[in-house]
């Protein structure tokens, strides 16, 4: 069996500007950042967009590690973490010269990860960039090329499902389950992993008996969850009755829900808000607008109200399959009507969010797979006492790069 080389990463501009945290992903690996990434990454310093924002943040991290190491031997960003340096400008490889022109410099950042393997035979030398050309160039140069994938979901059963099945429950485990106090001690229960905090419960016997449940981590129980409806709308399987319980329970404050077109995220968690609306000050549902076509919000005629209602309409829609749940004339009804006349229920765009402090607020974000990291950060930092925030989505529906 041949020895595994050690590996050392070439990143591409490109890679930073998607993710300012990439250099964290490596694990013990060398990182070469080459002199011309920084050049790029100068250019996109000034601004508001997410890659201003990843520029800045990499250069300030990079600014923490400065020395003169960084252009020598290379500085451990972290105990158990990757070595970064940073590799200045060398003359183009005599295999590449004929190629490949040296005045672009997506060919500069290739000939230092050319030259590297050529100095290096023991080691590999891996390119990453999310350039396809690039990648293609490296490769018909012998080098490793791959593109930057560790923020990609790739399969969503890979994703934490809030709930695990698990089997060969014993009947009189599942009996107290319907008995009071309708709990039983964590350590009755013997799960075959262990159980993570405010985690659901499929508990089946060897026969037909089955009981749902959620492991409380502060009283370290397993309680049982019944099947509830909220503002009229009835959940029709375990993930339902689940979603609805955490929507209801006032001591989890954070809920994604997370599942296909049409299995019900956004209608769950506005029937849930309508549940609760007693015990919050306001209902506060927003979502981010994300234009087909590449389509500026600008290009719809009409004020900004105008412009912005196609986007809201779907949240609406789900507000009037609440509201024909009831007669047209019956007091839960105009409850609904009431709560968006007195602003109680308010439904506007995401990007009105930034600056505001949300105190007292049952607040749902819908179609949160379209925010990255920042943007998600920036809304739970908007999170003031008493409010809970719910995230729905779909990783497979990503509309926006």
């Amino acid at each position: 069996m041949s020895q595994k080389k050690d590996k050392t990463f070439v990143i591409d501009t490109n890679v930073i500007l998607h993710d300012s945290s990439c250099i964290y992903h490596f694990k013990d690996n060398d990182i070469v950042i080459p002199i011309q990434v920084l050049e790029e990454l100068d250019r996109f310093k000034k601004g508001n967009e997410i890659l201003n924002f990843h520029a800045r943040e990499f250069v300030r991290a990079l600014d923490a590690l400065s020395g003169d190491q960084l252009f020598e031997d290379g500085v451990h960003i972290g105990p158990g973490r990757s070595k970064i340096i940073i590799k200045l400008g060398m003359s183009m490889h005599e295999n590449l010269a004929y190629n490949f022109s040296s005045n672009i410099i997506d060919h500069q950042i290739l000939n230092i990860a050319y030259c590297l393997q050529q100095d290096n035979p023991g080691r590999q030398i891996v390119l990453v960039s999310k350039d396809v050309n690039l990648r293609m160039k490296a490769k018909s140069v012998g080098l490793i090329a791959e593109d930057y994938t560790t923020d990609h979901v790739k399969d969503i059963s890979e994703l934490y499902q809030g709930y695990r099945i698990e089997e060969d429950v014993s009947e009189e485990l599942i009996n107290k389950m319907y008995s009071e106090p309708f709990e039983i001690d964590a350590a009755e229960f013997q799960a075959k992993k262990e159980l993570l905090p405010n985690e659901y419960i499929i508990m089946r016997s060897n026969g037909k008996k089955s009981a749902l449940a959620r492991f409380d981590v502060n009283t370290n129980k397993i309680k049982h969850v019944k099947k509830m409806a909220a503002a009229g709308i009835i959940p029709r399987n375990a993930e339902q009755i689940f979603a609805v319980n955490a929507l209801l329970n006032p001591d989890i404050k954070l809920v994604t829900v997370s599942g296909k077109a049409g299995t019900g995220k956004t209608l769950l968690a506005l029937a849930g808000a309508l549940e609760n609306k007693d015990n919050y000050y306001q209902i506060l549902l927003a979502r981010p607008v994300v234009p087909l076509s590449n389509k500026d919000i600008g290009f719809l005629p009409g004020d900004i109200q105008s412009k912005l209602e196609p986007y809201m309409q779907p949240l609406y829609d789900n507000l009037g399959v609440i509201k024909h749940r009831f007669i047209e004339a019956s007091s839960p009804h105009n409850k609904i009507q009431k709560l968006l006349d007195e602003e109680n229920l308010v439904i506007a765009p995401l990007s009105y969010i930034r600056g505001r402090s949300l105190v007292d607020v049952y607040f749902i974000v819908d179609e949160a797979q379209n925010l990255t990291p920042h943007e998600i950060k920036t809304i739970i930092t908007r999170v003031g006492d008493r409010t809970k925030i719910i995230f729905t989505g779909d990783p497979y529906q990503i509309d926006t790069p």
